[in-house]
């Protein structure tokens, strides 16, 4: 389904339609824990307080004093974002809705209990309990990522790669692989490929007969905006790109810059591996993944199907449902489970025909394709309850990239981080 930018930006805005639940009042407030904050955590934490007319207590619990956005930081490679840009604070979380915001690390679940420890902190009871600890990698064999870093956790390995990127000269080649799917923002690996290839571009440093940037994707074919990366590499990238589908990673030397592929060996001067994703080691350790790579949930509240975890709700990447990993998918799974855990403390149905109809969300973003070019993807879900499982309803990406959608990006970017964290 081809869409223009106005029924995108209808469609970034699509979720469920909130009930109107009553002001909890209890002599004691509904506890609610919300383990690790980022799009996802502190959507829910924000939004638990304000639609539950701040009567609900919300603790927010993650290590570090803010969040460090990976939406955009594929700009910090090409130098056209400084990295401050990514950091999203916690404090309006803290002033204007009363989040408590805990410095902390989770390291042990009590589901029967409904208890959690944390690293510092000891033993803290719940009503319920949110997981949005983000994304784990299974590393290849022989992967030093301190060499042949991933920047898919934006933050030291985002300056790593942007430090390594920087020094590429006439004779550098590039090797990045892909991971099977489902991985965090799947089209955001071939954003990277166009951004690095337009960097070899601009700095005159191409060869029709070496490609500059290799693209080892384990996947039978591009996952996300297959028209649009198609053509990129096939038109302005031709002499710099080389996709390499069926490329699944066996094998890396990160001294040597060799990858090893069931599609071959192939050997960089810059290696930007991405391990398989799944679930983080803390979902892992705790049992919630069900000895699969990702924590089985309901979708129509994000609560964990264990019968040993109810209560538990898990939003964003670690989850199993097939909606894409991404930022703004996260940021609209946190308003379902938002809805769900609310009417849960007020004792409401969360199962009734009339939600489950009403249960949409919606995966948007934009890409770079240049320095100063990007296009725009959409997906949109709803519940089936005859299927028991979120379905696709459309999918969508721009007719061409332009400089419209670059400045456009910026705007969606800014909505969303406020939407999150503001």
């Amino acid at each position: 389904m081809t869409l223009n930018r106005r029924h995108f930006l209808k469609a970034a805005g699509a979720g469920l339609a909130l009930a109107n639940i009553p002001t909890i009042h209890a002599a004691t407030p509904p506890r609610v824990i919300v383990i690790g904050g980022g799009f996802a955590g502190a959507t829910v934490a924000k939004y638990i307080r304000l639609w539950s007319n701040f009567s609900v207590d919300v603790t927010l619990v993650d290590p570090k004093p803010q969040h460090t956005s990976c939406v955009l930081s594929n700009l910090i490679l090409n130098n056209q974002l400084p990295f401050s840009k990514l950091k999203l604070p916690y404090s309006s979380l803290e002033s204007k809705y009363g989040v408590n915001v805990v410095r902390d690390k989770a390291v042990e679940i009590n589901g029967p209990g409904n208890q959690i420890r944390l690293k510092n902190g000891g033993w803290r009871s719940y009503d319920r309990l949110v997981i949005a600890t983000g994304i784990g990698f299974k590393k290849p064999n022989g992967l030093d990522s301190k060499l042949s870093p991933h920047a898919w956790i934006a933050g030291g390995q985002t300056k790593l790669l942007a430090r390594q990127l920087a020094g590429m000269n006439a004779e550098s080649t590039f090797v990045m692989t892909i991971p099977k799917s489902p991985y965090r923002c799947p089209p955001g690996p071939y954003e990277r490929a166009c951004l690095v290839a337009n960097m070899f571009v601009q700095r005159g440093l191409t060869s029709v007969d070496n490609p500059r940037v290799m693209v080892l994707d384990a996947n039978s074919g591009i996952q996300a905006e297959r028209e649009t990366f198609s053509h990129a590499f096939n038109s302005i990238y031709r002499n710099v790109v080389q996709y390499v589908p069926d490329a699944e990673v066996h094998n890396v030397d990160s001294s040597s810059g060799m990858v090893y592929t069931t599609a071959g060996t192939f050997q960089g001067d810059i290696l930007n591996v991405i391990p398989q994703n799944r679930a983080t080691s803390f979902v892992r350790r705790q049992g919630l993944t069900d000895g699969d790579n990702w924590a089985p949930v309901d979708p129509t509240t994000y609560e964990s199907v264990l019968s040993e975890f109810q209560g538990v709700h898990i939003i964003g990447d670690s989850q199993n449902t097939n909606q894409p990993k991404s930022a703004h998918m996260a940021n609209a799974q946190a308003k379902i489970c938002t809805d769900a855990i609310l009417r849960s403390l007020s004792g409401i149905p969360t199962d009734t025909i009339e939600r489950l109809r009403n249960i949409t969300t919606n995966s948007a973003c934009y890409s770079p394709i240049t320095k100063d070019q990007a296009s725009w993807l959409t997906a949109n879900y709803f519940y089936n309850p005859d299927l028991e499982m979120m379905q696709l309803r459309h999918v969508g990406e721009a007719e061409e990239w332009n400089h419209s959608n670059y400045k456009q990006m910026f705007v969606w970017a800014s909505n969303l981080f406020t939407d999150c964290f503001g």
